[in-house]
């Protein structure tokens, strides 16, 4: 069910597009493209909040890996020393296994939302402006519509109305 109605979507749009390219190409006008994930991406802002991100990853993910290393060692511990522990100090220290273990799956889950959101917070913070752009050079050069190649399936399209380099000098100017 799900494989149909993405396939009839995908052949909407298709038929969206042809239609639209012919209509284009009877008045004149243009369709223009644009690659939202390369501009991110290659623009000096996307690339410095890359960074900065591969920097904050790599930092929670040593914290997860020491957490993990902890856990393991706790639980060596604890399966050595279980043969020659009481039945109640065994009960004992599995439910501190337990505790550490609830409380490292909680930080690692808190770290991924964390991660996530972070990664959206940059794009929502860098797409606005990339956007003001788009319209700008759309609106300067008599674009009637304008497609983002990094989000929709588009088998064939002009290169030579993919603005997405314009773009990014464009952005690379204003944040300086």
């Amino acid at each position: 069910m799900k494989k149909n109605v993405y396939l009839m979507t995908v052949t909407v749009l298709l038929v969206f597009v042809w239609c639209a390219g012919s209509f284009a190409a009877d008045k004149g006008d243009k369709i223009g493209f644009i690659n939202l994930q390369q501009i991110m991406q290659a623009s000096n802002a996307g690339k410095k909040a890359a960074g900065e991100f591969k920097n904050y990853y790599e930092k929670k993910t040593q914290e997860i890996k020491s957490a993990e290393k902890e856990l393991k060692t706790f639980k060596d511990e604890l399966d050595k020393q279980s043969e020659i522990m009481t039945q109640s100090a065994r009960s004992e220290k599995e439910a501190a296994y337990q505790k550490k273990l609830r409380d490292y799956q909680l930080m690692a889950n808190d770290i991924k939302e964390d991660i996530k959101r972070r990664d959206q917070d940059a794009i929502q913070t860098m797409v606005p402006g990339i956007m003001k752009i788009v319209n700008n050079i759309a609106e300067k050069e008599n674009y009637t519509l304008v497609l983002d190649v990094s989000t929709m399936m588009i088998p064939y399209y002009s290169k030579e109305n993919d603005f997405s380099k314009k773009v990014i000098e464009e952005y690379n100017k204003e944040n300086k």
